[in-house]
């Protein structure tokens, strides 16, 4: 049987978050579970701990606020629970030309996208190396490896998550630590309304995947300590294409298909 951690899940309300809670519980570990909607969230955690009986804490948090992610640690490390698995998944996008999306909504993909990420990676991973064992996912995108036009702060934030993700997993070789970047492609969730390009190609002729399928190939990733997962052997092999294709081919086509079909 194998050991009960606490998994500590961002963006939990929803879609890859929420499923990723339910393969975690199906596995008898504990879960802190953060995102906006309070009601939802309370819910969520209630449901988890009756029919997985295990301990299931909700935090609601705007994670887009600069103070979210010390606010977050100090308040676990107040109350003594020390975080086994990070899974950085809150994100969120906005689709339309950067120079008419309102200013404070690139930022606030930044922020979100980039600078929480960062900061809970940052506090969260020094007690994972003290202990000598750990794990991170940072959800990051099929995104991230080409420009995007019409979406184009979201797709740089994910090619940020990327970099990141692969440099300190290297940084952190031999220290028992394992950083994992997951890649899903289009996937059926709340997400494309959030960032209303639901009415883009991706979305209505190319068959996005089920969130299930896409939480569950990040999973088994994770157990398997693979430092870079992308889901679907669709998304695997076109982002094989991406790196051989000239640049302006890439982006030409990837703002085809962001436009509305």
């Amino acid at each position: 049987m194998q050991e009960t951690k606490t998994v500590l899940i961002t963006g939990a309300s929803g879609g890859i978050g929420h499923e990723l809670a339910k393969l975690f519980a199906q596995d008898g570990h504990n879960l802190i579970l953060v995102a906006r909607s309070a009601g939802k969230l309370t819910q969520f955690a209630d449901e988890l701990q009756r029919q997985f009986n295990i301990s299931a804490k909700p935090i609601a948090l705007d994670l887009a606020t600069p103070s979210a992610a010390q606010t977050l640690f100090d308040q676990l490390q107040r109350e003594g629970i020390a975080v086994d698995i990070l899974i950085n998944n809150a994100g969120y996008a906005k689709y339309g030309q950067f120079i008419n999306i309102p200013l404070e909504e690139s930022l606030g993909q930044i922020q979100l996208n980039i600078a929480t990420l960062t900061s809970l990676t940052r506090l969260f991973v020094p007690p994972m190396v003290q202990r000598g064992s750990g794990k991170v996912m940072n959800v990051a995108s099929t995104a991230a490896f080409q420009p995007g036009p019409l979406m184009a702060v979201y797709y740089a934030t994910k090619s940020y998550v990327v970099s990141f993700s692969e440099a300190l997993a290297n940084e952190l070789k031999g220290t028992g630590v394992v950083v994992n970047c997951f890649c899903p492609g289009a996937t059926d969730t709340n997400f494309q309304h959030r960032a209303e390009n639901n009415e883009s190609r991706l979305f209505k002729k190319m068959y996005p995947m089920n969130v299930k399928t896409v939480a569950r190939d990040g999973y088994r990733g994770l157990q398997k300590n693979k430092t870079l997962v992308i889901s679907g052997i669709k998304n695997r092999i076109l982002m094989q294409t991406v790196r051989i294709t000239p640049r302006k081919l890439v982006t030409a086509i990837s703002r085809w298909v962001s436009e509305q079909a």
